[in-house]
This record gives C-alpha cells, sequence and structure tokens, in this order.
C-alpha cells in the first residue's frame, strides 16, 4: 500500500468536520524569503482566533479543541502550506487587538471575524473576503415585537464589542451603548435584561439564537454589509496573492462549502452567499 493510498484509508477512519487537514499535499514548495516559505519550513502556523462565538470561533472547554467555521479556513491555509491542523497554534485574540498581534509578529494571520474596512487596511492587510455577511440586531424573544429594527434602539441600552465596526455602526443610532471586550458578557447582560440589544454581524447573532431559540431572536432588517478578511501584515503582496487563491480553490471545490456546511449550517444559520476573493 503506498502513502497516497494509506493517507486516504486514515482520512476515511478518523474524518471530522470539514475535514481540512486529510487534503494536505505530500509535498510543497515556495519562494525562498517569502511568508509562505518561512511557515512552511518552521512547522508552524500561528492563528489569531476568537473563543466564544458558537459554530464560528470556539473553544470547547471539555476537550481543549477550538471548532467553527473560522477555525477550517485557518486548517484551509495550513492544508495549502503543507501543514496538517496539529500544526496550528491558536491564539485566542480581541476584537481591538487585532492589528497590533499582526504588526508585532505574535501571528502569522488572523481569521476572527474580521470585518474588511479601509481603516483597517492602512494597518494590515485582509485578503478576501472569504464570508459575506451583515450587522444585525439580537434581542430577547419576548422584546421581539416592542424592538424590531434599528428604529427602536434610540431609547433602549445596546451592547457591542470595543473596537468593532458593529459598534462604530450603532453608534450613529443611540448614545446608550455598552462595549464589553467580547461577546459572550453582551450575551449574559441581554439574558439577565442588563441591556435590551447586542449587535453584531448577523452570523454571529444567529449562531447565539440557535442556542437558546426560545429566549433568543434576531430581528430587524441590515444595518451595513461585513466582509470577513484573513489578516496578515500589511504589505506582503505575495502571502496576499497565496492567501486569496486558497480562498478562491476552497470556493471552488467545496471545501469552503463543506466547512459552513459542518460548523455554522449545523447550528441552522442560513446559508451565505459564496465569496469571490477582491484581487491584491
Amino acid at each position: 500500500m503506498n502513502r497516497a493510498t494509506i493517507a486516504a484509508v486514515l482520512c476515511a477512519a478518523l474524518l471530522t468536520p470539514a475535514s481540512a487537514a486529510c487534503n494536505r499535499p505530500e509535498q510543497v514548495s515556495f519562494p525562498p524569503g517569502t511568508t509562505m516559505d518561512r511557515i512552511s519550513r518552521s512547522g508552524r502556523l500561528t492563528v489569531g482566533v476568537k473563543a466564544d462565538q458558537p459554530g464560528q470561533g470556539f473553544r470547547n472547554l471539555a476537550t481543549g479543541d477550538y471548532e467553527g467555521f473560522d477555525i477550517e479556513i485557518a486548517k484551509i491555509v495550513a492544508v495549502a502550506l503543507g501543514l496538517t491542523q496539529r500544526q496550528i497554534s491558536y491564539e485566542e485574540i480581541a476584537t481591538n487587538d487585532r492589528e497590533t498581534a499582526l504588526k508585532q509578529g505574535r501571528v502569522d494571520i488572523v481569521v476572527a471575524s474580521y470585518s474588511i474596512t479601509p481603516e483597517r487596511r492602512e494597518q494590515v492587510g485582509q485578503a478576501g473576503p472569504y464570508y459575506l455577511t451583515d450587522q444585525r440586531l439580537l434581542v430577547r424573544e419576548k422584546d421581539k415585537d416592542r424592538i424590531r429594527s434599528v428604529a427602536d434602539v434610540r431609547h433602549v441600552w445596546v451592547c457591542s464589542v470595543k473596537g468593532s465596526t458593529s459598534a462604530r455602526t450603532i453608534r450613529t443610532y443611540t448614545t446608550r451603548l455598552i462595549e464589553e471586550s467580547t461577546y459572550t458578557p453582551c450575551i449574559q447582560r441581554l439574558l439577565n435584561r442588563k441591556v435590551d440589544v447586542v449587535t453584531t454581524d448577523s452570523v454571529i447573532l444567529h449562531s447565539y439564537a440557535a442556542q437558546q431559540p426560545d429566549k433568543l431572536e434576531v430581528v430587524g432588517g441590515s444595518l451595513r454589509p461585513e466582509h470577513w478578511g484573513i489578516g496578515y501584515r500589511k504589505g506582503d503582496l505575495a502571502f496576499c496573492r497565496f492567501l486569496t487563491d486558497t480562498i478562491t480553490k476552497a470556493v471552488n471545490n467545496g471545501d469552503w462549502r463543506r466547512a459552513f456546511d459542518e460548523t455554522l449550517g449545523r447550528l441552522g444559520v442560513p446559508p451565505p452567499t459564496e465569496p469571490t476573493p477582491e484581487p491584491c
């Protein structure tokens, strides 16, 4: 039995959600001096991720494993670099620390519901988009008739995350904004009636609502589009092209759809439009 046959048998036996690591090429090579060459030779990809977003970037405390769509995207990148999922190091990263982590070299990439904006692209690179979503509102199920759209938030308390595009957007509608470092405290405030609305990207809100459908509901129309990119150090054009090509191939060969179906799709999140990455 040759190496390729052995690998296929092992992957069939150890199949995991999205199974990106099972598609690892036997050999890859990159131009010397490139970021791809450095990471591939080091045998380690360090990825900045979220750890409290169900279905997206979530750390399973029972197993210690990271799970979700963003995690699967990180695995797809690792595969393209000739690495396995065991050669990925995850670093939990706060929303307002993503640019700093990249500029300081603490992480190689950021895959953490990282909305592409002109302001962020002044500091770092963002390849993609790899996911298309929009900003909406999450309310208690009992309040869905009282708070139906952004027009109803002016006189209620809203929670979002510090440094997020969602926090900046909602400030144009209300001054009653509480900012937390992650979304978990916002959800706790909402359930405990300390705030009336949580706002961020709709896919994240749908994930939380799917866990407690009798208590939480996503309402209202789109406040603004949110397109997520993979963060990398600014100016690294070769790495940008590699990441863009990797996303495009994943969409075309079905890996992107499988990653969604096995993570967010299992939570009942509505299927998104498949992305078309922008040229670098």
